[in-house]
């Protein structure tokens, strides 16, 4: 059973570029573009991983998180982040985020984040 993937990033081509990583490896069960809809979207469709941006509007992915994973304990979220963004990650694991890719993206790195946190 493939792994179910919910991709929150306000950045179309940010998403479009996950998508393209992630596409026949796993499934892609939503996309979120602030972590209002997020928050919204995982309680929909309970995906095994989010793959979250942090700096998104309305609310961003550290709040989003926190929300995330104060209602379910066992899930699983790895951070999209930029280079220099050191301070907001370490909220962002302190939210429940159990690891972290960076911008820009390459789909060695984004397989091996995501191997690190769901178990094959």
């Amino acid at each position: 059973m493939s792994t179910r993937v919910l991709i929150a990033d306000d950045s179309e081509f940010m998403r479009n570029l996950l998508r393209e990583i992630l596409e026949g490896e796993f499934e892609i069960v939503g996309e979120a573009e602030n972590g209002v809809e997020a928050v919204d979207m995982y309680g929909e469709h309970e995906p095994d991983l989010v793959m979250m941006d942090i700096v998104m509007p309305i609310r961003n992915g550290i709040e989003a998180t926190e929300e995330i994973t104060s209602s379910d304990p066992n899930a699983r979220v790895i951070m999209c982040t930029s280079v220099g963004q050191e301070e907001k990650m370490k909220a962002a694991v302190k939210a429940g985020a159990e690891g972290y890719i960076t911008k820009p993206f390459q789909k060695p790195n984004v397989l091996e984040a995501i191997n690190d946190v769901v178990p094959a």
